[in-house]
């Protein structure tokens, strides 16, 4: 089915964002605090819990610490992390978390902390945020340009809603990607599968992240709001011998052969969730922008989840996307522009990120080999850190910068 034309000479809204979980509500929160009329479209209701890894990376920490919402992350009682051991089959290497940008530590909060902090911040900063309204289609001009959506809500009426761009942050099965037949770019050749529980523990059970690997798997532990969470990952094939139909009695035995450092610990823990399990998805690279719109979040770019870094390249691309549409916006002949270098921007980051993940999610290591995947993760994650701070860094030698004017528009620059 083809989406309806429309012709409107004046937008209902600047920008329409369809999804407004991590990466659709900080593009939000950004550009409302620019000024800009912003609207976010979530098919779930305020808070709902959602699959993640939940752990927070440093340029995810450094990306909240920069907005002024760190300390709402803090006093909802995720603690702090301050160091990630690795264990490799027999042998532990214990790092800790070096400040950088005021950030002295790492959090893996729930989502159903982080999302209402953010989408909270977004209402806040003026954007209308509409919980429980589905996205059935976009509308185009009859050029094809997309021009707005049409939405459902809960009583199935439907609404349509133009802007002048609309942003997919609408997940792995985006509806917008889908639309614009967002070209993929790059596809990842390793899924894993997942398993995963809570854990109810004592706030010093488990001292910060604990990424454990032997041959053929991994594991590890997670502490988050009220306890950690626990998980457990294999290739899809062993997943489906091993994992599928019996995920709990799977969970326990991959834990005692691939972390039995952590497995005593967790058997004295109490469970507060039943065990789930994911066959896993495939990582891929979409192109993320066209005439009228632009995607991000895991509609743009999505990794296997052994790199536990998905929210951090969603609140660093939310904010590569902002900056560009930003810009488009105050100069409409700038936008196809300035999206086509958040692009760029985003593949030369990740690109090195994607090559390390596929690495190691490949579980065709040897003990040796995957210390050296990491250590190719980590490198990237630094350059990602780097180029995050070199932001702020540019801006104030610019008196008409982004943080010049944030500190018009919400009082205080970030830090």
């Amino acid at each position: 089915m083809s989406a309806p034309s429309i012709l409107h000479d004046e937008p209902d809204h600047d920008v329409v964002v369809v999804g407004g979980r991590v990466a659709g509500a900080a593009t939000a929160l950004l550009l409302a605090r620019r000024g800009w009329r912003v609207l976010v479209l979530e098919r779930a209701e305020r808070g709902t819990d959602t699959l993640s890894t939940h752990a927070l990376m440093k340029g995810g920490v450094l990306q909240l610490h920069r907005w002024g919402l760190l300390d709402a992350i803090r006093d909802a009682g995720t603690p702090p992390i301050r160091l990630t051991t690795f264990h490799f089959g027999d042998e532990s290497l214990a790092l800790p978390a070096k400040p950088v940008g005021g950030v002295d530590a790492l959090y893996a909060p729930r989502r159903t902390v982080l999302d209402p902090v953010l989408s909270d911040a977004a209402v806040a900063a003026g954007a209308d945020v509409r919980f429980g309204t589905t996205v059935d289609d976009l509308l185009r001009d009859r050029d094809g340009r997309v021009r707005g959506v049409r939405t459902r809500g809960a009583d199935g009426s439907n609404r349509d809603l133009t802007a002048r761009l609309v942003v997919g942050a609408d997940g792995v099965r985006s509806l917008v990607a889908r639309s614009v037949d967002a070209p993929v770019t790059h596809r990842a050749a390793h899924v894993g599968g997942v398993a995963y529980a809570y854990f109810g523990t004592e706030p010093d059970a488990f001292d910060g992240y604990q990424w454990c690997y032997r041959p053929g798997a991994s594991a590890g532990v997670i502490p988050t709001n009220d306890g950690v969470l626990a998980w457990i990952g294999v290739p899809q094939d062993r997943f489906d011998r091993e994992v599928r139909g019996r995920v709990g009695d799977a969970f326990w035995s991959l834990i005692a052969a691939t972390a039995p450092e952590l497995h005593d610990r967790l058997r004295a823990a109490s469970r507060t969730s039943r065990f789930h399990a994911t066959r896993g998805w495939p990582g891929y690279i979409r192109r993320s922008a066209g005439p009228g719109w632009a995607l991000v979040g895991d509609a743009a770019h999505f990794k296997d989840p052994i790199s536990a870094h998905g929210l951090t390249d969603a609140l660093r691309d939310a904010e590569l996307l902002a900056r560009a549409v930003h810009d488009g916006l105050e100069d409409p002949s700038s936008m196809a522009e300035g999206l086509t270098r958040y692009e760029r921007r985003r593949d030369a980051l990740s690109l090195p990120l994607v090559a390390a993940v596929e690495a190691v999610a490949s579980y065709s290591w040897s003990m040796v080999e995957v210390r050296e995947h990491l250590l190719a993760l980590s490198a990237a994650m630094r350059d990602e850190v780097a180029m995050l701070t070199r932001l702020d860094e540019t801006d104030r030698s610019d008196p008409g910068s982004w943080v010049a004017r944030d500190r018009e528009v919400v009082g205080a620059a970030p830090a």
